[in-house]
């Protein structure tokens, strides 16, 4: 599939031409379940996206036909008009959204495909989102700001798809910058663009492609663990509003005040915040030894004190370590999912061999291998 097959797909169902429009999946370097506690993540925009051609249609009916399912779809925009379609009820949900917010809309005509892989943690639901928020907001002229579209988005997964998620993920697809990283405190929604050019190294993910049943469960004991320690934290100290804001020391004064399990939770979040930090000054630096430190340190974290990895991503981080890959760890929640791996182009080639080999050997199947570029953000083709 590419933008010449779309467009004439899109001609040949609604006749006329449509605008162009894309939306880019995220891979977020560092920062792991920091953003329900205040802290900092550290995403960019990848060259892998959702591409849509939107027409507006003179009526109150959205006509969509999502290429990858090959299936049709038509709606009002009427909260009663909420489509059967799950992939369409992210379409619904960004129309339903931008109207709350007071601005008028009207139907429109589109097709639209993906090229981020489904299931590896690079955010195709966000793109998706910030495809049509930016389209709607660019074809209307509604003057809606990008950090706006973001919180469309968000409200969209919240409201019509039932996952209460962070804001990160739209952020990113909607702020990306070709060669740099964004670390967005997820306290103030103040951010800071990062320059990231690894010339002599290459960005690739490895998709162990499993998903663990713990995670929704596990995901929710570990914010209550971590809400848990900060209320004793702040009790002493009140400024303290997030885990994020507080600092080793004061972590240590409440240790016998939670349980064994929590301060573990707690010491990970902390360390986590200051592994961020160092991440963007060596960048500053264009040190990336120490960026990959970090990054096995905050798998380190992810693996034994907030215990979000799986035996999968243990075995694929020990073998980045292995054959010499600089930087690695589990990225997004964790129980599966994808290890995210900052590798020199000269052991490129070794280290996926190695692990396409040694994984299938001890798993039954090999890891899916993807190759990112930090790429721009949402944009009008």
């Amino acid at each position: 599939m590419n933008i010449k097959t779309l467009q004439s797909l899109f001609l040949q169902r609604f006749v006329r031409d449509g605008a162009l429009y894309a939306s880019p999946g995220r891979v977020n370097l560092i920062g792991e379940h920091t953003d329900y506690n205040g802290g900092f993540v550290f995403p960019g925009a990848i060259d892998k996206a959702i591409y849509a051609s939107v027409l507006l249609n003179g009526t109150d009916k959205v006509r969509a036909y999502a290429i990858d399912y090959d299936e049709y779809c038509e709606f009002g925009l009427r909260e009663e008009d909420k489509p059967a379609e799950h992939w369409a009820c992210y379409i619904f949900g960004v129309c339903r959204e931008i109207q709350k917010r007071g601005y008028q809309l009207q139907g429109f005509d589109t097709c639209f495909y993906g090229d981020i892989p489904l299931g590896a943690g690079m955010s195709s639901s966000a793109a998706l989102e910030s495809t049509f928020a930016f389209a709607l907001n660019d074809l209307l002229n509604l003057g809606i700001d990008r950090f706006e579209l973001a919180r469309i988005g968000q409200s969209t997964e919240h409201n019509y798809c039932g996952v209460k998620c962070g804001i990160m993920d739209q952020f990113a697809s909607l702020f990306g910058k070709a060669g740099h990283l964004m670390r967005l405190n997820c306290a103030t929604m103040e951010f800071e663009y990062f320059p990231f050019n690894p010339e002599g190294y290459k960005l690739v993910l490895l998709d162990t492609v499993v998903k663990h049943e713990l995670a929704s469960s596990a995901y929710n004991k570990r914010r209550e663990s971590c809400e848990n320690v900060c209320r004793h934290i702040a009790a002493r100290h009140p400024e303290v509003k997030y885990l994020s804001d507080a600092s080793t020391e004061m972590l240590k004064e409440v240790e016998k005040e939670v349980s064994d399990e929590d301060y573990m939770r707690a010491e990970y979040v902390i360390g986590e915040k200051q592994r961020v930090l160092d991440v963007c000054e060596a960048l500053e630096r264009c040190d990336y030894e120490t960026v990959g430190e970090k990054m096995y340190g905050t798998h380190h974290g992810m693996s034994k004190l907030y215990e979000v990895s799986c035996d999968e991503l243990d075995f694929l981080n020990e073998i980045a370590k292995e054959c010499g890959v600089t930087g690695s760890r589990v990225m997004g929640g964790g129980f599966g999912g994808c290890t995210i791996n900052l590798v020199k182009e000269e052991l490129y080639d070794t280290f996926v061999a190695t692990a396409q080999e040694k994984f299938a050997a001890r798993f039954g199947h090999e890891p899916k291998i993807y190759d990112v570029v930090i790429s721009d953000g949402s944009r009008k083709i």
